[in-house]
């Protein structure tokens, strides 16, 4: 499910998996709410790629997204709706696809945008493995990118896809304490906060039998099913803020394309061996069920577009804002499409996640500014 939706602290991009990824640009880069439909978007935007979802060949130059944003000041705003809306709509497309494995899904979607990455990349002859001393770090990004897609995918199939979709936006919460163990970054009074609201959300969507009781109201199939979604949204959060972490370490010195690169290829790779090992590969029998990979493919490489060219005309914070508008999307889609109406305890929890992602953005948000006003008033002495 990538990588790639999510996501969204103000964390780098690559950004579909609709999925918010790392670099130590001067303003913090989005995140996708977690998915893997929503990656970070591209590299020259204070965001990164984070879970590999689209690619454009061209990155518009500064001064026409410029004259753009003087223009039409909210457009970088309805690029993050947009961008929102097609990656909510290719989950609730994984949603309806209920024969065929997760692994499978992801496989044949990294397929499709690989036929769309490799054209890319030898049009701008970066290579295909690069700097030496970065390989390392953009093999740990494919690995944890592909595995949250794989994972994300995994949940919304076996619970709600508005439930799925507020546990991956807990991703903001784990990218500052990963940012804090591995980065050495801030961890404030005020994260932990964030990291209470968080938790309690998921607590109020997973309702555990011992505090609320065997009712399976609200939830897709048994408490085990539903426990087993939670599981894997929350492993795919985590894999998405390392993914930002790890990206937030190589900086700006990576091509995003070949972040976008090593995430299909290395996600291909690891969809094929568990397919192996589960025995799992089968192509889908219904022809829609082939339409909906199809789609799966397009809306996530048009929502990773949009994005990214968010990015580049807005600033990070007020994107990341309007990245929860992806939880939105997934209550309204799930009540439309799979005439599923969301329990009170799952608006309960989707409003502590969001406050809590929205927090987290804002202090993040607040925090880069300060620091480049500091730094203006030092250079101007």
């Amino acid at each position: 499910m990538g990588g790639g939706r999510g996501a969204v602290t103000a964390e780098p991009r690559e950004p579909e998996l609709r999925g918010p990824a790392l670099q130590a640009p001067e303003e913090e880069p989005l995140q996708r709410s977690g998915r893997p439909d929503e990656e970070p978007a591209a590299d020259p935007a204070p965001l990164q790629p984070a879970a590999g979802d689209a690619c454009s060949c061209q990155v518009p130059n500064e001064n026409p997204e410029a004259k753009k944003k003087a223009s039409c000041p909210g457009l970088g705003l309805f690029y993050t709706l947009l961008s929102a809306f097609l990656f909510s709509v290719a989950s609730l497309l994984v949603k309806k696809i209920q024969d065929m494995h997760s692994a499978e899904i992801s496989a044949f979607r990294c397929i499709f945008q690989m036929l769309f990455v490799l054209p890319c990349l030898i049009h701008k002859k970066t290579g295909f493995l690069g700097p030496k001393g970065k390989r390392i770090y953009l093999f740990l990004r494919g690995v944890f990118g592909a595995t949250a897609m794989i994972l994300l995918y995994y949940a919304f199939q076996l619970m709600p896809i508005a439930d799925a979709t507020v546990i991956t936006f807990t991703s903001p919460v784990f990218t500052s304490l990963f940012a804090w163990i591995y980065l050495k970054e801030k961890y404030s009074l005020w994260d932990v906060v964030f990291t209470l609201f968080a938790i309690t959300g998921t607590v109020l969507i997973t309702r555990p039998t011992f505090l609320f009781g065997s009712s399976t109201e609200g939830m897709e199939e048994s408490h085990s099913y539903h426990y087993r979604g939670v599981l894997a949204a929350l492993a795919g959060a985590m894999c998405i803020a390392l993914t930002l972490v790890i990206l937030r370490k190589m900086g700006k010195s990576v091509h995003y394309l070949l972040n976008i690169w090593y995430y299909v290829v290395i996600g291909l790779v690891e969809s094929l061996i568990i397919l192996c090992v589960l025995n799992e590969w089968r192509l889908p029998h219904c022809g829609l069920d082939r339409l909906f990979l199809i789609l799966i493919g397009l809306f996530g490489l048009g929502g990773q577009i949009f994005l990214t060219k968010a990015v580049q005309i807005e600033k990070a914070g007020p994107v990341a804002l309007m990245k929860t508008m992806d939880v939105v999307f997934a209550f309204i889609l799930q009540i439309i499409f799979l005439n599923k109406m969301p329990t009170w305890w799952t608006v309960g929890g989707a409003l502590c996640v969001v406050a809590s992602s929205i927090g987290a953005v804002i202090r993040k948000w607040c925090y880069s500014l300060q620091n480049g006003h500091h730094s203006k008033n030092r250079f101007a002495k």
